[in-house]
C-alpha cells in the first residue's frame, strides 16, 4: 500500500519559477499551503530526502521582511478550481499564516541524513519566522501566540470560532465564509499590524496552535544546537517552557485545555479535538493524560466514534459529521492525536488511529475528510494529506 502515497503527492506536484512544491488537492487546493507543506515534507522524506527539502525550501521563498511565512503561496493562477479568489492586499501570497509545524518537518528531515548544509541554509528563515510568532503574536507577553483569523489555525469553520465570528451554532459554510472574508478586510484596513488587529477585531489564542508552537521551538532548539548555536538554543527552549506553563495558567480547567479569546482570555469551552493536542506538546502530568484520555478520546459519546477521531465532540451543539472541521475525521488531527498518545505509551489505543485512518482511504480514498459514524469519503479528491498514514508508525 505504501506506493500509492508516494504516486499521489509526485501526481500533487507542481514546479514554478524554478521552485517546486504540493498542492493540496489539485481541483480543490490548486496552490501552496504551509502547514500543508511541511506535512507533505514529513511525508516525502520517507522516500525521498531532496524532495522533502523542496518542499520546505519553496514554503520558506516567500517570507515577508518581519519573519512571518504565509499561508498561501499563489505559484500559478488556476482558473479551474473551486477555491475561492481572495483579496488579501498582497500579491502572491496571503496575508496570514498557519499552525508553525515548518521546525518539526525540518528536523525530521535532518534525521534522514544528517545534512549540516540544509541546517544551515534553513535556519534563518526559521529563527525569524519563530521570532515573530513568539513578539507580534504575543504583544502582552502572556506567553501565548494569538492568530488574527480562524483560517490561521488551519481549521476554517471550526465551531471554537463561531461565538468571535458572531455566528449562530447552526450556519451555513458560505456564512461562515463571509464572516472570515469580513476579517480580512479588516486586517487590509489595518495593514495587517498583528497587536492591532488582534485587539480590535479578533484576538484568539488556539490550544493546537499553541501546543504545535511548543513542540516546534523545542526542535528549533535542537536544530540550533546542531549548528553550534547554543544561545539561541536555550532561549528557544525557556520560550517553549513559557508557553506550556501559560497554557497550564490560562486555558486548563477540569481537565480540558480550551482556547481563549479577548484581553481577558475567557475560554471558549467547546469540545474539538483540540483538547488532545496539548498530548503532542507533552505538557500534561502522566495522570492529566490518563483522565483526558480515558474520560474523552475513549468516550463513545464524545470522540470514540466507529471511525475516530471527530474534529467536534458528538454531545456539542455544533457536531455535525458532514461539517466543515465541524464533526468528521482528519488525518493530520488523527497524526497529530497518534503522536500525543505515543508520548505518553497509550501505544494501542494509537494503533487503533492509524489502524482506522488507513480503514478510511482503503474504503473512500483519498478525501479531505470523512464522516466519523460511517467513513463516507468527503470534500476534496486526490487529497494529500492521507499520505501521513506513512509516518504513524
Amino acid at each position: 500500500m505504501t506506493d500509492i502515497y508516494l504516486q499521489l503527492l509526485i501526481k500533487n506536484r507542481r514546479e514554478t519559477a524554478g521552485f517546486q512544491y504540493t498542492v493540496p488537492s489539485p481541483q480543490t487546493y490548486p496552490y501552496q499551503w504551509l502547514w500543508d507543506s511541511c506535512f507533505h515534507a514529513i511525508i516525502l522524506d520517507h522516500y525521498n530526502s531532496w524532495d522533502a527539502k523542496k518542499e520546505i525550501l519553496s514554503l520558506v521563498a516567500k517570507q515577508f521582511q518581519n519573519g512571518m511565512i504565509p499561508h498561501m503561496i499563489y505559484w500559478e493562477k488556476s482558473n479551474k478550481t473551486t477555491f475561492p479568489h481572495i483579496k488579501w492586499g498582497k500579491y502572491g501570497t496571503s496575508t496570514l499564516t498557519q499552525p508553525p509545524m515548518i521546525a518539526y518537518a525540518v528536523w525530521a528531515i535532518f534525521q534522514n541524513e544528517q545534512d549540516l548544509n540544509f541546517l544551515q541554509t534553513i535556519y534563518p528563515k526559521l529563527y525569524h519566522f519563530y521570532k515573530y510568532l513568539l513578539t507580534e503574536r504575543d504583544p502582552h507577553e502572556k506567553h501565548l501566540i494569538g492568530i488574527m483569523n480562524p483560517d490561521e489555525s488551519g481549521e476554517d469553520n471550526s465551531p471554537r470560532f463561531d461565538k468571535l465570528l458572531k455566528l449562530p451554532v447552526k450556519h451555513t459554510r458560505e456564512e461562515n465564509r463571509k464572516r472570515r472574508f469580513e476579517l480580512i478586510e479588516q486586517n487590509i484596513e489595518c495593514k495587517f499590524d498583528a497587536p492591532f488587529c488582534m485587539r480590535n477585531f479578533f484576538w484568539v489564542k488556539d490550544v493546537p496552535f499553541n501546543a504545535i508552537m511548543v513542540t516546534n521551538l523545542k526542535l528549533l532548539a535542537k536544530i540550533a544546537e546542531k549548528l553550534d548555536r547554543r544561545e539561541d538554543a536555550i532561549y528557544f527552549i525557556k520560550e517553549a517552557d513559557k508557553i506550556g506553563l501559560a497554557m497550564k495558567e490560562f486555558m486548563l480547567q477540569d481537565g480540558i485545555f480550551y482556547s481563549t479569546y479577548g484581553e481577558d482570555y475567557q475560554k471558549i469551552k467547546v469540545k474539538t479535538w483540540a483538547i488532545f493536542t496539548p498530548l503532542f506538546a507533552e505538557i500534561l502530568s502522566r495522570e492529566e493524560a490518563q483522565k483526558l484520555v480515558t474520560e474523552h478520546l475513549l468516550n463513545k459519546d464524545e470522540f470514540w466514534t466507529k471511525f475516530p477521531v471527530p474534529t467536534t465532540a458528538l454531545d456539542e451543539p455544533g457536531f455535525d459529521p458532514k461539517g466543515f472541521w465541524r464533526g468528521p475525521t482528519w488525518i493530520a488531527s488523527n497524526w497529530f492525536i497518534y503522536k500525543g498518545l505515543l508520548n505518553y505509551g497509550f501505544t494501542e489505543i494509537a494503533k487503533e488511529i492509524r489502524e482506522s485512518s488507513e480503514e478510511l482511504i482503503s474504503k473512500s480514498g483519498f478525501r479531505e475528510y470523512f464522516n466519523p459514524q460511517t467513513g463516507e469519503g468527503l470534500g476534496a479528491k486526490n487529497f494529500t494529506w492521507g499520505g501521513l498514514v506513512m509516518d504513524m508508525d
